[in-house]
């Protein structure tokens, strides 16, 4: 079952129509949107998961922390360049996933550092799919393909501890499909 998930979350048709090219700028914008609110709750989440976290755990949080600031304030960029209105409600995916980082706050340490790893790994992977010369949006993969996220999701990876959390993985990734989905036609 969670290879099923990691394969839709990670392959998901959102992505290969950014790929392809064949998405249209209403609905990346629509997408970019809900993925500037979902980055600031992700912010608070971890911020409020590094108050709780293990010393060994800080230097990987805070710069973890720290990249979300940046990137907010690169979506402020984006949606600057691209004419996008960013003060949108969030979308029925968007406060789901909201209401999952909420609920992990009161989640064991290990399942909530576990959960973000799965978060991030799978934008990383994704994305990785996503990837193309001749993509439209090829500067937003390369953005969040870097190699500087890859290595912080190592460094997630050396934190978590996914034996016996597949309900929380399964739930982080059916979170990111619904996330994906939001952005397509008809959605």
């Amino acid at each position: 079952m969670l290879d099923e998930l990691w394969s839709a979350a990670t392959r998901h048709r959102f992505l290969i129509a950014v790929r392809d090219g064949t998405l249209s700028d209403a609905d990346f914008d629509r997408w970019l949107a809900q993925d500037a609110i979902f980055v600031a709750d992700l912010l608070a989440f971890q911020a409020r998961l590094l108050a709780r976290a293990p010393r060994p755990a800080h230097s990987a949080l805070v710069g973890g922390c720290a990249a979300l600031v940046s990137e907010l304030d690169w979506f402020e960029d984006q949606a600057a360049h691209r004419g996008i209105d960013m003060d949108q409600p969030p979308l029925p995916a968007t406060l789901a996933y909201r209401q999952l980082l909420q609920r992990l706050d009161a989640a064991p340490y290990h399942t909530a550092v576990t959960a973000l790893w799965v978060v991030e790994r799978v934008y990383l992977l994704a994305w990785s799919t996503a990837a193309s010369e001749s993509s439209p949006y090829r500067e937003f993969v390369e953005h969040w393909t870097v190699p500087e996220f890859a290595a912080y999701v190592e460094l997630l990876g050396e934190l978590a501890t996914p034996e016996g959390q597949d309900d929380v993985i399964a739930e982080v990734l059916r979170s990111e499909i619904a996330f994906w989905d939001m952005a397509l036609p008809g959605a």
